[in-house]
């Protein structure tokens, strides 16, 4: 029976089977004894976006009390959830996010602890997701935004609309007439200065 442990784009945390190509993790929010979830959904403000795989190094999954292991279908899902690039294991592309970051949010020598407070703001509102309003057309947005309405994430890609699945991206032409931003408005400007989104194979099949 799969873990509870894989976060949507909303940035919950459900079971599923399906396998994604980033980690992460907000802190310690598992027992280790059950290896199930605790009330809380994070314990740190450092949401963080890791590879999985590192140095050789293996984990097995929610079983000390350590970090609680979570899986993203890729890094879209991942920033629309809220996180970040870790500055860890993938000091690259940290240093291309926050570059991106300063650039797009016209501010100077960030610090991580920095993108970490406003992000922590942004990503939630009484401890729920926070969406915000799109201020700007679809078609102005940037490849790897992701958008919410009623049930359903989008992911923007090439001026199209696909639909967020556990599994994958599929077709999802439709009108996003009461669309809300699911990306957080700072992590959004930084990818329109050009901090560019690993995404999902199944987006660029669809």
């Amino acid at each position: 029976m799969p873990l509870q442990n894989r976060v949507t784009p909303t940035g919950d945390i459900i079971a599923t089977p399906h396998r994604g190509l980033f980690t992460g993790n907000r802190g310690i929010i598992h027992d280790p004894a059950t290896r199930t979830l605790l009330k809380k959904r994070w314990s740190s403000p450092a949401w963080l976006t890791c590879v999985c795989e590192f140095r050789g190094r293996r984990r097995e999954v929610m079983a000390t009390h350590s970090w609680t292991e979570l899986f993203f279908l890729d890094e879209a899902t991942a920033l629309a959830a809220g996180h970040r690039p870790c500055f860890y294991c993938r000091r690259d592309d940290a240093n291309r996010f926050r570059a991106a970051w300063e650039q797009g949010n016209r501010v100077r020598d960030v610090r991580m602890h920095d993108i970490d407070t406003v992000l922590h703001h942004e990503r939630l509102d009484h401890g729920k997701k926070r969406l915000h309003a799109l201020l700007v057309p679809l078609e102005q947005l940037p490849d790897g935004a992701m958008l919410q309405q009623g049930e359903e994430s989008f992911l923007l890609m090439q001026g199209g609309t696909l639909l967020w699945s556990a599994a994958g991206y599929v077709e999802g032409a439709r009108e996003l007439d009461d669309a809300q931003l699911l990306t957080p408005p700072s992590t959004l400007r930084a990818m329109s200065a050009g901090y560019e989104v690993t995404l999902h194979p199944s987006a660029h099949r669809a």
